[in-house]
């Protein structure tokens, strides 16, 4: 299962992540910006511990990735720790450009780790 996701992610730009609405209840899907490393996907909310997206998670952790008709349920972890969450933040740079992490990423103190298997 690891490879399909991590062959459908290999040259992907974004994923789009479904989460469960923490209020609703609802299934809440957006397309967000990731990175690979060791069988992990790595995400970083746009605005940090203020994304909807990243509260939603806190409060339940089970989420789907998919990319290009590839599924993963998963249950993802917030990462806190500034060392942890510099690396991510890193990676995104190195993927993306640190100029446009700049202009898309206000606040990044959070990250969130989905593993692939």
């Amino acid at each position: 299962m690891a490879n399909a996701v991590w062959e459908a992610l290999d040259g992907v730009g974004e994923v789009e992540l479904t989460v469960t609405g923490r209020k609703t209840g609802r299934q809440i899907s957006h397309p967000v910006w990731f990175v690979l490393e060791d069988d992990s996907v790595f995400l970083v909310p746009v605005t940090g511990s203020d994304s909807q997206w990243y509260k939603n998670v806190r409060q339940t952790p089970m989420v789907e990735l998919s990319a290009n008709g590839t599924a993963l349920s998963s249950s993802a972890t917030p990462i806190t720790e500034a060392d942890r969450v510099n690396h991510v933040v890193e990676m995104f740079k190195a993927k993306y450009g640190a100029d446009q992490f700049a202009a898309h990423y206000p606040k990044h103190d959070v990250a969130v780790q989905v593993p692939l298997g």
